[in-house]
C-alpha cells in the first residue's frame, strides 16, 4: 500500500493510484516546462519526499519514458487521422514525418522522446522508442506484409525514421524548411529508401489488387 503521508493530504488508496499520480504529476510538470523533469520536482509537486517517488520509479528515466507513453496516445489518434486512407508506405510515412514535426511544438513529451532527453543510454533507439514507432505505423491504412515488411524490416524502418526524426528535431536547419519544403526533402531522400524494400509495391498498381 501506499505510504499515508503528503500527497497533498489526499494520500492514494493503493500502489497503482499511486503511480498514476506520479505519472499524472510528472506530465504535468513537462507540458507546463516543456522539458525533462526531475524526481525532485515530482516529489516536491506531490508534497512528498524523493524517496516516495523512487519505490514507483527507480530513476528519473523511467519515470520520463512512462510519462511518454502515457502521454502520447491523443498524437498517435491526431496522426491516425491525418494520414488516414495514404494506402502507399512511402506516401504515408513522409507525410508522417512532416506532420510529426509540426506536433512536437504542441506535444511536448514527444519532443523529449524524439531528442532522446528522457535517457542518457538509449534515447531514441530504446525499446521504449521503437515500440512508440511501432505502434505509430501499424495504425495506418497500409497493409506492410503486402509491401514487402516482414517484422524484422518494419523494426529497421521504424529506427529509420525515429533517426530522421531526430536529427530535424535537433537540428531544424537555418532557415528552417516549411512544411512544403520539407515535404519535397522527404519524397526526394526518403522515399527511395522506403520503396528500395524488395517486394515493395506503389500502392493501387496493377500487382495490388
Amino acid at each position: 500500500m501506499a505510504r499515508r503521508r503528503g500527497w497533498g493530504g489526499k494520500p492514494p488508496v493503493d500502489d497503482d493510484e499511486a503511480a498514476r499520480r506520479i505519472v499524472a504529476a510528472a506530465v504535468e510538470t513537462i507540458s507546463r516546462t516543456g522539458s525533462a523533469v526531475s524526481i525532485a520536482d515530482v516529489a516536491e509537486s506531490l508534497g512528498v519526499i524523493r524517496q516516495t517517488v523512487y519505490r514507483y520509479f527507480p530513476s528519473a528515466d523511467a519515470l520520463m519514458r512512462a510519462s511518454a507513453i502515457a502521454s502520447v496516445g491523443d498524437f498517435l489518434d491526431r496522426l491516425t487521422d491525418h494520414v488516414q486512407g495514404r494506402r502507399d508506405p512511402a506516401d504515408a510515412l513522409v507525410e508522417a514525418v512532416v506532420y510529426t514535426l509540426d506536433d512536437v511544438r504542441r506535444t511536448p513529451h514527444l519532443g523529449i522522446m524524439l531528442s532522446g532527453a528522457h535517457s542518457h543510454t538509449d534515447g531514441i533507439t530504446s525499446e521504449e522508442a521503437q515500440a512508440f514507432g511501432l505502434t505509430m505505423i501499424r495504425r495506418f491504412d497500409v497493409d506492410w506484409e503486402r509491401h514487402g515488411y516482414d517484422d524484422a524490416a518494419l523494426s529497421e524502418l521504424v529506427e529509420h525514421l525515429l533517426r530522421t526524426m531526430q536529427s530535424f528535431f535537433v537540428s531544424p536547419g537555418n532557415p528552417q524548411r516549411s512544411d512544403a519544403e520539407l515535404r519535397r526533402y522527404l519524397r526526394r531522400w526518403l522515399a527511395p529508401a522506403i520503396v528500395a524494400q524488395p517486394g515493395y509495391r506503389p500502392a493501387g498498381s496493377a500487382s495490388d489488387d
